[in-house]
């Protein structure tokens, strides 16, 4: 197993359209974490990532025999994904409308507390208040409409080329680097001038908010969504950084560069079951 997937995708997309099964799970394995990593930024919830995971692996095993190897797989499949994901129901955050002021007096309405007893909980303070940071930012991207929140995970958290981004969300490069300009810009306005973690001139800090945020149910010390299965940091993992836009300040960027890249839930043989059982027929 472990040369198959050393393999390149072109390959593992041939013998999986000539039936191989084994090539099919590795190249499902291969890209699963990515396409659940954009997934959980663009929903928010754990759940209903994992959701939208499979059924965008789905349409893409399906739609196998339709890649013409014009463009990496990758960038195939993310085009999947963005279609979803434009489309998809709302999400509860989405439902809820939420804007940066709206979500600026939400963190001003939870006070400031001590982080409870770690006696009582069962996992250390310091993963809840990782948590409670990770959630935070995560839920500021709900901020941002649909297509500026792509455009910021796929170009500043994944760090893809305005080129590969572009065609991921059926733009031109210069309309990716708008929207991408105009997200980057709303969510360093919005950090700048409420984020401790961004200007420590900012009372707001994730220590004194992670109680108030358990209390209303945002954070659940027994089902952890964006701290747990961790692989590494996002920019670990992605190949590189835009260079557009350097000039502003980068503080709020790395952020999420540094957020975790999450292995997510292992879709390989559950979609193995789903195919089988439809009577699926590759070749």
């Amino acid at each position: 197993m472990n040369t198959i997937f050393s393999e390149t995708d072109e390959n593992l997309v041939s013998k999986a359209r000539d039936g191989d099964m084994d090539a099919l799970d590795a190249l499902v394995r291969q890209h699963q974490s990515w396409v659940f990593n954009l997934a959980l930024r663009m929903v928010w919830r754990r759940e209903v990532a994992e959701d939208a995971t499979q059924e965008i692996l789905i349409k893409a095993v399906t739609k196998l025999s339709t890649f013409a190897g014009n463009s990496a797989f990758r960038t195939w499949l993310y085009r999947i994904a963005v279609n979803h994901l434009l489309n998809v129901r709302k999400s509860e955050m989405e439902e809820q409308k939420m804007t940066f002021t709206s979500m600026g007096e939400s963190l001003d309405g939870v006070k400031d507390e001590d982080l409870p007893d770690e006696r009582a909980l069962p996992v250390e303070t310091k993963v809840l208040v990782e948590e409670a940071k990770l959630g935070c930012i995560t839920a500021m991207l709900m901020c941002l409409d649909r297509r500026q929140r792509l455009a910021f995970i796929l170009g500043e958290v994944f760090g893809e080329k305005s080129e590969i981004g572009a065609e991921a969300m059926g733009e031109s490069a210069a309309n990716f680097r708008q929207l991408l300009s105009r997200a980057r810009h709303d969510l360093y306005e919005f950090m700048n001038n409420k984020c401790g973690l961004v200007n420590q001139a900012n009372p707001c800090r994730c220590a004194k908010k992670t109680n108030g945020f358990m209390r209303n149910g945002w954070l659940d010390a027994n089902n952890l969504k964006f701290s747990k299965d961790r692989i590494a940091d996002v920019r670990e993992r992605a190949a590189g950084r835009l260079d557009e836009l350097q000039s502003l300040d980068r503080k709020h960027a790395e952020l999420y560069q540094t957020q975790p890249f999450l292995a997510g839930p292992d879709l390989a043989q559950k979609l193995h079951e789903i195919l089988s059982q439809s009577g699926f027929d590759r070749n």
